[in-house]
């Protein structure tokens, strides 16, 4: 392909990172237009959003206290895996306690800690189609099968849970829910949860639960954490404060064995977690320190703030892409910060497949679109709506004058004289 594209035969190959590098890179200077990126999850590109004092003056205070400049445990402060706990607990059910949690940099060590735990011969792993590539990746490099199943666009990106029981053999470890979805921006009701809870229990598998965008949710369902099943499954929970505070640079995550029942005790799973984190580093120790204020300080006006931007911004996308006929979203996002579209190829007269439209929608308007291939599925696009409104209503401008220039006329209906 031009432009120096990349092989994408398959969604293991590439990451995210990857293929936006690769696109930046395709780029036409020359037209002198400001690049619009909607490609990559990170919210802070955007003056819209950004931290609060509370958060940054708790960092502050860490460093000038001059108490954390040292090491730190290798499964993190006390202090911080306390907070955290107390954090989580508060809609759980149950009490979390500080050994239930594990201090990581940011949420995809989390991710790799998890998978590495679990690997063992012949292990296959369940993650959603579409989902988020570093799954595969890791799963790589521990020798662990990735057995796909696929999310429903129509009702509301729901796991296909009659494709989960078809997949589950007696070497399945778990299966990875992502909710609030990334790249999907869907939200689980409760009732979905349970589903899932119950098929993971038919089948003996304990549940990933990928809660990055955890509390992000603007529609009809509220977050509801998958720990709340943690008596009926034994669950591995995975966060950060990433998203919801708008620091993603931070790399401060956790690991929570969300297991009132203890069964990872008595599977020694919590051995093999902690001698892991023997071996591998966690965030910066004055970070760490920052958290129990953070948690506790930060108010609720700030959270409500962020979610009201991302609804604006999100049915900026919905209007928008109404107006462009080679795209089509089947669900309105109700949480995260991304959403699938479905791309019309057959629309447009000189481009293949997803790879290819956003390669020379990079070229030909600076616009940044994420290739559904990279998330697994073909002719689809990731579109981040955590942008500011303005660059949004701007992005979707040009892509309809992409559009127009690459559609297929429509055949004449008169008859020639």
């Amino acid at each position: 392909m031009e432009n120096g594209m990349m092989n994408m035969k398959t969604p293991t190959n590439v990451t995210i990172k990857g293929i936006l590098g690769a696109l930046m890179a395709s780029i036409d200077e020359e037209k002198k237009k400001r690049v619009i990126s909607l490609g990559m999850g990170d919210p802070t590109a955007y003056s819209c959003f950004t931290t609060n004092t509370v958060v940054q003056n708790s960092v502050v205070h860490t460093l000038e206290t001059q108490k954390f400049n040292g090491y730190s445990p290798t499964v993190g402060l006390l202090q911080t895996r306390k907070a955290i706990s107390e954090y989580l607990s508060i809609n759980l059910p149950y009490k979390l306690t500080e050994d239930d949690v594990y201090i990581t940099a940011g949420c995809t060590q989390a991710i790799e800690v998890a998978i590495s735990i679990l690997a063992r011969p012949n292990a296959n792993i369940l993650v959603p189609k579409p989902g988020f590539p570093i799954y595969e990746l890791c799963a790589a490099f521990r020798n662990v099968e990735i057995r796909h199943y696929d999310l429903v666009p129509d009702k509301g990106w729901e796991v296909d849970l009659e494709a989960v029981d078809a997949l589950t053999d007696e070497n399945t470890v778990a299966i990875v829910i992502i909710n609030p979805g990334n790249p999907c921006g869907n939200v689980y009701s409760y009732q979905h949860l349970k589903k899932i809870a119950e098929t993971a229990k038919k089948h003996k598998i304990l549940i990933v639960a990928d809660e990055v965008y955890g509390h992000l949710a603007f529609g009809e369902n509220p977050f509801v954490p998958m720990g709340v099943f943690g008596s009926m499954v034994p669950v591995l929970t995975l966060g950060s404060l990433s998203k919801r505070w708008l620091v993603p640079g931070w790399r401060l995550g956790w690991l929570v064995t969300t297991d009132p029942n203890g069964i990872f005790k008595n599977t020694k799973t919590v051995e093999r977690i902690k001698k892991y984190f023997d071996i591998c580093g966690g965030p910066a120790t004055f970070i760490q320190a920052a958290v129990p204020r953070i948690l506790e300080d930060t108010k609720e006006v700030f959270f409500t703030k962020t979610l009201c931007t991302l609804k604006q911004t999100s049915d900026i996308c919905v209007k928008k892409i109404k107006e462009i006929p080679c795209l089509t979203c089947p669900q309105h996002p109700q949480g995260a910060m991304a959403m699938m579209v479905k791309l019309n190829v057959s629309l447009l007269k000189d481009i293949s497949d997803d790879i290819d439209f956003c390669f020379k929608l990079a070229k030909e308007e600076s616009v940044i679109l994420l290739p559904g291939l990279t998330v697994g599925l073909k002719n689809w696009v990731r579109i981040t709506f955590a942008a500011e409104p303005s660059s949004l209503e701007e992005a979707f401008d040009r892509i309809k004058t992409f559009y127009k220039r690459h559609c297929r006329q429509q055949k004449s209906q008169s008859n020639p004289i």
